[in-house]
């Protein structure tokens, strides 16, 4: 077990507090829709308690779909076999949308963009992009993977892309490491035809690469923001981007796959040029480790990921098991770098999420009763909006059937930049000075426009304040109001 003696770390008003849901492991393959819909719900809550206010959930592992798409057929990681629809029917995204919103939390709908047959799918269904238009994939190592260097695939990624952002109410759009695929000895990417037939002015492959996945992911965060401007589009790449050496000085001190060289992934372009909305780097190994020290990677990304929110994907299962190892401490460590580092990190990822929600090594007890105990909001964006709602009217308490509770009313809004979508009440003593800034005082983020208040006795002072938020966590002015409970 993690211990339970550790000093507390300070709580931010902002923090992204993220996990990650995955279907691709085959968890619910075949599980039916009430025994799917009852874990995901206990999940859910579980998470809740944990203090995560966002997820990060699988719904396209190899161009198909754990939703209604026009484009791609249903997943077998689904239903058991591609192509089958889910019976009793439902959409596994929307679900989740509600119930995600429900609890205050976000919900990021994570794609593989280029993956379109992983090594243990056997059979495709004839809808499927491969069966239909085989000019666009290569087979690699077992995979199948949408070619980068077709304009074409490029196109077909986004219009997947769009057509989700555009019928569901998501708050993301999330892809991970999978670009050109983890290198394999012996066996090349079979794409020297493409490179001789298409150079662009290239001379180098690697270069060339490169650049087509540069054109790819400039064109999705197009895609996106032309749909929805307020949706935001976040990368979760390896966790180092180059080893640092002759060819790399800039690198970090660390020895193993590179985004840079071995993924063609050049992630600090896509920070540099504005391509994306946050970074999760999967800085998955332990502190101390001898070729990735989770400590070293953090200062580097930290240090070289300064133009959009940084946020650290943390592996639960081994820093468990390092901590028992070692005592040396990992969960608070980790979770003190990422704290204690500049203003670009803001946020962490966990890896998975149901090692959170089986308490391994008493991670997610650490979680509520430590770390994030108190709620917070999602870390600002004002490259995409600075934007706020105006305050909220006519707060007043009122004694219900239900009891002593606080209503008030939404502001009006022109627009999705004035438009509430949730709220934040906060609760000071009666002389003490109001101050928004402190999280410690946060006593709900809800998307209710009413607060059950916690009357005792009628004869002690309080003041509570409410403030809205907009689909970026943008927030308005605040309004109080005294209360005697």
């Amino acid at each position: 077990m993690l211990c339970c003696a550790l000093p507390a770390l300070s709580q931010t008003k902002r923090e992204f507090r993220g996990a990650w849901i995955q279907c691709v492991n085959g968890q619910f393959q075949g599980m039916g829709t009430a025994a799917m819909q009852r874990t995901l719900t206990y999940q859910l809550d579980e998470l809740q308690k944990d203090g995560v206010n966002a997820i990060i959930f699988q719904v396209r592992p190899e161009c198909d779909a754990l939703y209604e798409s026009p484009y791609e057929p249903w997943s077998r990681f689904l239903t058991g076999r591609q192509g089958m629809r889910p019976s009793p029917y439902w959409d596994p995204l929307q679900w989740m949308i509600d119930e995600c919103h429900k609890r205050g939390m976000e919900l990021h709908a994570w794609i593989n963009p280029f993956r379109a047959k992983t090594k243990v799918t056997n059979e495709l269904a004839n809808t499927h992009i491969a069966q239909r238009r085989p000019d666009l994939v290569f087979q690699y190592d077992g995979l199948y993977i949408l070619n980068p260097a077709k304009q074409e695939a490029r196109d077909y990624i986004c219009q997947v892309t769009a057509d989700i952002v555009k019928r569901y109410d998501v708050d993301g759009l999330h892809i991970d490491d999978y670009f050109y695929p983890y290198p394999v000895a012996g066996q090349p990417i079979p794409d020297v035809n493409d490179f001789y037939a298409n150079p662009r002015g290239f001379n180098n492959i690697n270069d060339w690469r490169r650049n087509n996945v540069n054109l790819f992911i400039e064109q999705l965060f197009r895609t996106i923001r032309n749909v929805k401007p307020w949706v935001k589009f976040g990368v979760s790449p390896f966790g180092i981007y180059q080893n640092k050496s002759a060819a790399h000085p800039g690198g970090s001190n660390t020895n193993g796959l590179q985004n840079y060289d071995e993924l063609y992934a050049d992630v600090m372009l896509w920070v540099e040029k504005g391509w994306l909305d946050y970074c999760v780097p999967q800085i998955y190994w332990e502190i101390g480790h001898k070729a990735a020290d989770y400590q070293t990677l953090i200062y580097w990304w930290t240090q070289n990921s300064t133009k959009r929110p940084l946020y650290i994907g943390e592996d639960i299962e081994r820093t468990v098991k390092f901590n028992q190892q070692s005592q040396k401490r990992q969960l608070y460590s980790q979770l003190y770098s990422t704290q204690s580092n500049n203003s670009s990190l803001c946020g962490t990822v966990l890896w998975y999420a149901k090692a959170a929600v089986d308490n391994v090594g008493g991670y997610g007890t650490q979680l509520r009763n430590n770390y994030w105990r108190m709620p917070a909001l999602q870390p600002s964006m004002p490259f995409i909006s600075k934007a706020a709602p105006k305050k909220v009217t006519k707060v007043k308490p009122i004694w219900t059937s239900d009891g002593y509770v606080l209503f008030w009313k939404a502001p009006k809004a022109k627009g999705w930049e004035q438009e509430a979508t949730k709220y934040v009440v906060y609760r000071f003593e009666k002389k003490e000075k109001i101050d928004i800034s402190d999280a410690s005082h946060i006593v709900a983020i809800t998307t209710s426009s009413w607060y059950k208040l916690p009357y005792e006795n009628g004869k002690n002072k309080y003041i509570y304040v409410v403030t809205a938020l907009n689909r970026l966590d943008n927030e308005g002015a605040y309004v109080k109001k005294k209360v005697k409970l």
